[in-house]
């Protein structure tokens, strides 16, 4: 087997770990955490296939986009000091082992990558202009929609926090 097939391995290894423990944590932001690691698991994944622009767009797109999304929602729904203290007690150092474990491994196969080997292509480029053609030409719906489903879904997390946060200080008072 050769190194690269085993690179290949050991990332689909930590993408499936870290998707497991991403929908088994009851905690929203341990979930998310490992939910970034197995994004990045994938970009490293699309990486070895010789796909170096999709695993940039992996990167950039979701897991930049997922952690803008919840930097709003969590910022938008504002629960208070005890919620912040209870956050600060979830977010331990000791919570980090995991995704930190997982995310050196995908550090160190990357840094492997980069300096250790010659980076293989399919042997056709895909400039970032095909891709703009491609998504907003016959996908153009499908983009658009999954930007009204991320909006609404912002929206509802700002009608349950909103409703959260009257139904606090109306027990306060």
């Amino acid at each position: 087997m050769s190194l690269e097939l085993a690179l290949f391995y050991l990332a689909a290894l930590v993408s499936l770990s870290a998707t497991v423990l991403t929908v088994t944590r009851t905690n929203a932001s341990h979930a998310l955490i490992y939910l970034i690691i197995s994004l990045l698991a994938v970009a490293l994944i699309f990486f070895l296939l010789g796909a170096p622009f999709a695993a940039a767009l992996e990167i950039v797109i979701y897991a930049g986009a997922i952690m803008v999304l919840f930097l709003f929602v969590v910022m938008m729904l504002n629960l208070g000091r005890e919620t912040v203290a209870q956050e600060r007690r979830w977010l331990a150092p000791k919570m980090w082992i995991g995704p930190g474990i997982l995310a050196a491994v995908l550090l160190l196969e990357l840094l492997y990558l980069i300096v250790g080997t010659e980076v293989v292509t399919s042997g056709k480029g895909v400039s970032p202009k095909e891709v703009g053609i491609e998504l907003f030409g016959p996908y153009l719906l499908a983009v658009e929609l999954a930007s009204i489903l991320l909006l609404a879904a912002l929206v509802g997390a700002f009608h349950l926090g909103r409703r959260y946060m009257r139904a606090r200080r109306e027990e306060i008072e």
